[in-house]
């Protein structure tokens, strides 16, 4: 439980906030909904992320406690306030040509014109994003080196593949590429854009990540510094965090359009997707269920295709969410199993 006092707490403050937003802008009925609004965004933010919260541990297992203090710190502040208001305003302002004031002001006095502007752009946000988390999954499926398979020889045959290290790469460009299907003529090159760009952030943050850990023949040994954490790592978390919110996010304006709630309702379940992630690192979690890491992958592999198939097709969130958790109770009945046979 200690690991989530500070995610109650906030969550608290949160639920609060909520409540008075409403409450001043329609009496105490209007408080009673923001509440409960808030409240299953929290839920469907939770769902969606979940499997994010276990691959995140996976990565923070190796930091040591200042840089997973930080990510706790410092990332849910860029999760909370960077991709759940932030980045939203961005993409209208740039959409709409306007000024981040004016789509402030747009988002709070005019939030059906300003959710409209964001959906109209989903098809750019679900490339760049689906792509982002594909390459995540592929890396993960095309890793030789990973000694542990989940589906036996079948994963053991498709991890030998990894040997060539441009098939991921080469997979998500086609996946993108064939996207552009989906969309009309004019929208094609945006789509194509977007999903080039997921690549090109997603090669990016790996060759920060490489450069800055490899041991340099200077007289300040930065691997030291940054291989136990490492800014490399933590912008990798926190864009693939990003990736997990486009969904989140354009899924809560299909509950409300008011943007307030709709970032204090994530934010909760931003929050406890945070603690859930050191949780599975302080308990040791990822050693103990051997193919939870596995599981998540998976599900997040499902979620990048979900991504762009609803560049065209409306994907419930329900089922998002439901999907992710099934692939994670699959891998964690799978590792109890294979615990009991090892004793």
């Amino acid at each position: 439980m200690q690991h989530f006092r500070l995610s109650i707490f906030l969550s608290l403050i949160c639920l609060v906030v909520a409540g008075y937003w409403g409450f001043m802008h329609g009496g105490a009925g209007a408080a009673a909904s923001a509440l409960s609004i808030a409240i299953i965004l929290a839920v469907l933010e939770i769902s969606l992320s979940f499997d994010n919260a276990v691959v995140n541990a996976s990565v923070l297992k190796n930091w040591n406690t200042f840089w997973q203090g930080l990510f706790l710190s410092v990332g849910i502040i860029i999760a909370v306030f960077g991709m759940r208001l932030i980045f939203p305003l961005v993409i209208v302002a740039f959409a709409a040509d306007l000024e981040m004031v004016e789509v402030w002001d747009m988002a709070l006095d005019n939030p059906k014109e300003f959710s409209t502007h964001l959906i109209n752009h989903h098809a750019e946000v679900a490339a760049f994003g689906g792509v982002f988390l594909l390459l995540v999954f592929l890396n993960f499926l095309l890793d030789n080196e990973k000694e542990t398979h989940w589906l036996g020889n079948v994963e053991a045959k498709i991890a030998g593949f990894g040997r060539i290290g441009s098939i991921p790469v080469l997979l998500a460009l086609c996946t993108v590429v064939g996207s552009i299907s989906l969309v009309d003529a004019a929208q094609q090159f945006a789509v194509l854009l977007s999903g080039v760009w997921g690549i090109i952030v997603y090669v990016g943050v790996d060759f920060i990540s490489d450069l800055l850990e490899k041991e340099e023949a200077t007289d300040i040994d930065v691997a030291a510094v940054v291989k136990s954490g490492g800014i490399g790592g933590f912008l990798y978390l926190e864009v693939l965090d990003a990736s997990f919110s486009f969904d989140g996010v354009i899924g809560a304006f299909a509950i409300t359009s008011d943007v307030v709630i709709i970032m204090l309702g994530l934010a909760i379940g931003a929050l406890f997707v945070r603690s859930m992630t050191v949780y599975l690192v302080r308990q040791g979690t990822l050693e103990e269920y051997v193919f939870l890491e596995h599981g998540a992958h998976y599900a997040i592999g499902i979620l990048a295709l979900i991504m762009f198939a609803s560049i065209k097709y409306h994907i419930p969130e329900i089922f998002t969410g439901l999907i992710g958790v099934a692939f994670i109770a699959a891998s964690l009945w799978s590792s109890i199993r294979h615990r009991r046979l090892q004793h």
